[in-house]
């Protein structure tokens, strides 16, 4: 839900401060209040971002996972007042150290994410299927997962030529992700959080 009455700019947004502790996503130059989400979903967020940080630390490069505190800068209907705050976000730890002294979005002007997730609740659904969807791919993101403990489902989103292909993974299914080659649980393992 909007609670902005006028339409805010990039720069404005960044400046923001109500005196609370609520984040928000700026969606069309209006503010959208990020609702908290159930238990089981702070559970698999903070489970599934530390096995991605494992993964991650066996590639050459390096990586860093960071959960609800990176901002996407993102196009939406050729409007460029929208900036999204995955669930996780992965960087190169390079482009991570950019962040350092100034906010913590990825603008247009920089590489986008690696990998985002978004962990679905009812309030965020439609935006996490659709929307985002077509934001990330047209910020070129090459992996975009939707992890979605409701529907008892994770769909990994896979850039190619521009647009995303899924593939869903349910149950004892082994999760297959290009990134993160080594990647080994299970749908079931994600969408109990680490908890059974």
């Amino acid at each position: 839900m909007a609670v902005t009455t006028q339409k805010l700019t990039f720069e404005e947004y960044l400046a923001y401060e109500d005196g609370t502790d609520t984040r928000y996503e700026l969606v069309n130059g209006e503010l959208v209040a990020m609702s908290l989400g159930t238990g089981i979903h702070a559970f698999i967020i903070k489970f599934l971002a530390a096995q991605i940080a494992i993964v991650l630390s066996d590639l050459d490069e390096p990586y860093e996972t960071f959960s609800g505190s990176i901002g996407v800068r993102s196009p939406r209907g050729g409007r460029l007042n929208t900036s999204r705050i995955p669930d996780i976000t992965v960087l190169p730890l390079e482009q991570a150290k950019q962040l350092l002294n100034r906010e913590a979005i990825i603008g247009f002007d920089q590489p986008p994410p690696l990998l985002v997730v978004e962990v679905v609740s009812p309030s965020t659904k439609k935006e996490d299927y659709k929307a985002k969807w077509t934001e990330y791919s047209v910020r070129d993101i090459p992996e975009y997962w939707i992890v979605d403990p409701t529907d008892e489902m994770i769909t990994i989103c896979v850039l190619e030529d521009g647009m995303y292909t899924s593939n869903k993974f349910r149950g004892a299914q082994k999760l297959r992700s290009p990134m993160l080659t080594n990647f080994g649980l299970s749908a079931d393992e994600i969408l109990t959080g680490g908890l059974s």
